[in-house]
């Protein structure tokens, strides 16, 4: 019985002469032959970069990224930080030297991050303490720490599980894994995602696009608008919402229904002066101005008191 093969480069199967052959056609040997070939240039190719670097004492921000196997960016971020020396020789031109690179990797050996612990910060960033901080430090090390489950998380802040991960990493929250599910301190958690502002006091919430609809702000300018001003605000599963009387109280819309102002369009409907004559006398007169929102509101007894004045003057155009 003829014995059958797979061949060794395209996946055909095919009947073999003989237990050495590999491949069905002399083509299938000749391509897996080429493809050989290139699999050794394109090794030497990227080996041949590094082997250069190893012989060179000053290297640049690029080829020190490819030496250390990282992005340049990161070689950046390693020299502000100050854990990687750099001399700079033009505003254009950084040199980094390799047995810098190799003390780095020599002070900063493997440490692991255990539960219940947080990792070691840098020699640069270390403050010498007293002796009542470092008892404090001893201390916290050995503090029993109560945790939530991440089921308890999401539910107690409403927040997203990608969310709860991404927040745990960026503030080092310690954590813990027992039978597949994940356990974070209580304590870090409640000052990570916990708020100074009673919110369950808060009883009216707005959108970012319910924020922008009601007061007039641009929706791109909502967040840094409450951020600026300490708008209490809550996440819930990914959106935000934003406190409606803390902008109500900021924003003042009530005095739009107030009849002791005018609007810069009622004072050009009731006197028929343009925008800019409106501004020359606000400025001249000393004209009380509220602004809400986009809109400027003045003072009606100061506005009527002005427009008496011009017109006693005979400052006021025909009909008026």
């Amino acid at each position: 019985m003829p014995k059958t093969r797979k061949c060794a480069y395209c996946g055909k199967v095919f009947t073999t002469n003989n237990g050495m052959q590999k491949y069905c056609s002399e083509e299938c040997a000749e391509q897996a032959k080429e493809t050989k070939k290139k699999r050794q240039r394109d090794f030497l190719r990227a080996v041949e970069p590094v082997s250069e670097l190893q012989q060179q004492e000053y290297l640049t921000f690029s080829k020190a990224a490819i030496l250390l196997g990282c992005t340049r960016q990161y070689v950046y971020k390693l020299v502000e930080h100050g854990k990687l020396p750099a001399s700079r020789l033009s505003s254009r031109m950084a040199l980094v030297r390799r047995s810098d690179i190799e003390k780095m990797f020599a002070a900063n050996p493997y440490n692991r991050v255990l539960p219940c612990t947080k990792p070691k910060k840098s020699v640069s960033k270390k403050i010498k303490n007293s002796a009542k901080d470092k008892a404090k430090e001893e201390r916290a090390t050995d503090e029993v720490l109560e945790y939530y489950s991440g089921e308890e998380v999401k539910q107690i802040y409403k927040v997203k599980q990608s969310w709860l991960y991404a927040s745990a990493k960026r503030h080092q929250i310690p954590m813990c894994r027992i039978a597949g599910r994940n356990y974070y301190s209580k304590k870090h958690i409640d000052a990570v995602f916990g708020t100074t502002i009673d919110t369950d006091a808060i009883v009216d919430w707005l959108s970012p696009q319910e924020v922008a609809d009601r007061y007039g702000i641009n929706l791109t300018a909502v967040r840094s608008y409450a951020h600026r001003h300490k708008i209490p605000n809550k996440r819930e599963y990914g959106h935000t919402y934003y406190s409606q009387s803390h902008f109500d109280e900021l924003r003042r819309t009530n005095l739009l229904s107030d009849e002791n102002y005018y609007t810069v369009e009622q004072v050009q409907q009731l006197y028929g002066l343009t925008k800019a004559n409106i501004c020359h006398i606000v400025k001249v007169k000393h004209i009380e101005k509220t602004k809400v929102g986009r809109l400027n509101l003045l003072l009606r007894s100061d506005v009527e008191r002005v427009m008496e004045e011009r017109k006693s003057l005979g400052m006021m155009p025909a009909g008026f």
